[in-house]
């Protein structure tokens, strides 16, 4: 954009907020014959920082105080925060109730269905294909504005695709008969899922680097906790007393809620990137999306990311997943109620609640490498409660299936999510402008990969070992490698940074001169064309 600046005029017409009681005079220079044109390109990835005027103003009377400028400036930041908390809070609500649903589809398939364990294990994982193909969405999300914003609307089309999905499977009664158009439904269902966390993350990222609150992973992890008390408590209620389509048109309800809060919500009250509609770019799609995937194979390759994103990955890979045949066992052989099975759950959410709370408040000042080990090793400790429950050595102490289920089922599940928190900070804070989405889905794409990868290897070792809905008796054996496997990655624990302020400072000095030289700084919005500027080695240098 341009603006035309006369120095022959009266700089003094400049609009300010406060008012001025004495303006002085000034003489017309003689030197300014013609206007000068200023050129000022304006950059979405800078967070439309506000440029001042270049005139100085020597000792002017304000009218407007200090406490009423301070009293304006506090209304100002706390309105859009507070939306950002409810539309967040809500989002990741939202996202840990999908358990309620899916609780439910569950026995569905189990119950109504008869599918096998390991079918059903087969079931669980394929349905989560859509995750994996998470940078792509990050980097649409990046790449691609709609109406001038590139977060909240994908975050209401990733919703949308959601209600058709689970609005279906609650009114047609044919859906969920068929295991193919129940697939189906699934992986549309979790489509729209994994754009809108994809959306959420990134805007959760690029709100924390704007403003410098770094608060906001913990509380994402939060609402999603406590929406997965929420979902595990009802879902273990409503399996007793209502059929699964009901539970399905509840979760719809939900999401239409979501959806409308979404709506009405305006990306450019958070002071984030936005473009007028005649300022949107004109570059063709491959191109674009050539240059944002650039830039995210840029940011990969820093030493500081690809080390903790091979060790986080390796963490999950390695421990192969028996949780279809360990659930079918707890409902076939141990008979637990669902609505132990769903409290259970419970009690793993208000652990992981009450976790991310210490660690929001302690443990983020205990170096990372450290907390990561011995979360590990109490992961792969937690893996051996199943075995207890198989041998029943719970019932030689006098603690009943029930109790002990309730209180020590979901707790496997509950570290493996705990120990992803320190990763979402640090990615967070090492992220570069621009690439919000791009390497928050790359994470999450890869956590997910790493989740499927782990659920097939449990499933070739359940056939290995020949466990099947009849026979669970080589299902301890199974439990063994779990737990020798989960213990492996210890031996990798040199790939993760000290801390988190290690990594930025390890970012900072592992950038070659050659790499400083090269490395795009952001887009600049010019007239209506994005302008791709190089750093130099002076700027760099300073």
């Amino acid at each position: 954009m341009i603006n035309q600046l006369g120095c022959c005029q009266n700089p003094w017409r400049t609009t300010l907020t406060p008012q001025i009681l004495k303006t002085p005079s000034l003489k017309k220079s003689p030197f300014c014959s013609k206007p000068v044109l200023c050129f000022h390109p304006q950059n979405p990835n800078a967070m439309n920082r506000a440029t001042g005027p270049r005139t100085q103003l020597k000792n002017p009377t304000l009218v407007t105080s200090s406490a009423q400028v301070f009293h304006r400036r506090s209304e100002e930041r706390s309105w859009p925060l507070s939306e950002m908390l409810v539309l967040c809070g809500l989002g990741y609500l939202v996202q840990g109730f999908r358990c309620f649903p899916w609780l439910a589809l569950n026995f569905h398939m189990t119950h109504n269905l008869n599918l096998h364990p390991s079918i059903l294990q087969l079931v669980q994982n394929s349905g989560n294909l859509p995750m994996a193909a998470k940078p792509l969405y990050g980097i649409l999300s990046d790449a691609f504005y709609i109406n001038g914003a590139r977060r909240i609307p994908y975050i209401s089309i990733g919703v949308i695709l959601q209600v058709l999905s689970w609005g279906s499977l609650a009114l047609i009664p044919v859906a969920g008969q068929s295991l193919l158009t129940l697939m189906a439904f699934v992986l549309l269902s979790n489509f729209g899922a994994s754009i809108t966390e994809v959306s959420k993350d990134a805007l959760v990222a690029e709100y924390g680097q704007k403003h410098n609150f770094n608060g906001l992973q913990s509380y994402a992890l939060m609402a999603s906790a406590a929406g997965g008390i929420l979902g595990n408590l009802l879902g273990g209620i409503f399996l007793m007393k209502a059929p699964p389509r009901t539970m399905f048109f509840l979760f719809t309800v939900l999401l239409s809620l979501q959806l409308g809060f979404s709506l009405r919500t305006r990306e450019e009250s958070f002071g984030l990137a936005r473009l007028p509609d005649n300022e949107l770019m004109r570059k063709s799609i491959s191109e674009s999306l050539r240059i944002q995937f650039s830039e995210l194979r840029m940011a990969i390759s820093d030493e500081s990311i690809y080390r903790p994103l091979t060790w986080i990955v390796a963490s999950i890979v390695m421990v192969p997943s028996l949780s279809g045949s360990i659930f079918c066992y707890q409902t076939q052989c141990l008979h637990l109620d669902p609505s132990v099975i769903g409290m259970s759950r419970v009690v793993g959410q208000l652990m992981l609640l009450s976790t991310t709370v210490l660690y929001n408040r302690y443990w983020r000042r205990v170096p990372m490498r450290n907390l990561l080990s011995a979360v590990q090793i109490l992961y792969a400790g937690s893996v051996l409660l199943d075995l207890i429950l198989m041998k029943q050595i719970n019932l030689k102490l006098g603690i009943p299936n029930e109790i002990f289920a309730l209180c020590f089922a979901g707790l496997p599940e509950t570290i493996a999510q705990f120990k992803l928190l320190p990763f979402t900070v640090l990615f967070a804070s090492l992220c570069p402008r621009g690439c919000e989405g791009s390497l928050t889905s790359f994470l999450a794409s890869a956590l997910c990969l790493s989740s499927i990868v782990s659920g097939c290897s449990g499933i070739g070792l359940a056939l290995l070992l020949g466990i099947t809905s009849g026979d669970y008796s080589r299902l301890p054996l199974g439990i063994l490698v779990q737990f020798i496997a989960a213990l492996v990655p210890l031996l990798w624990t040199h790939h993760l940074p000290m801390s988190q302020g290690a990594a930025e400072k390890e970012k900072k000095r592992g950038m070659s001169k050659r790499t400083r030289r090269n490395r795009r700084v952001g887009r600049v919005v010019l007239g209506s064309f994005y302008v791709y500027r190089r750093e130099r080695e002076s700027e760099m240098q300073m």
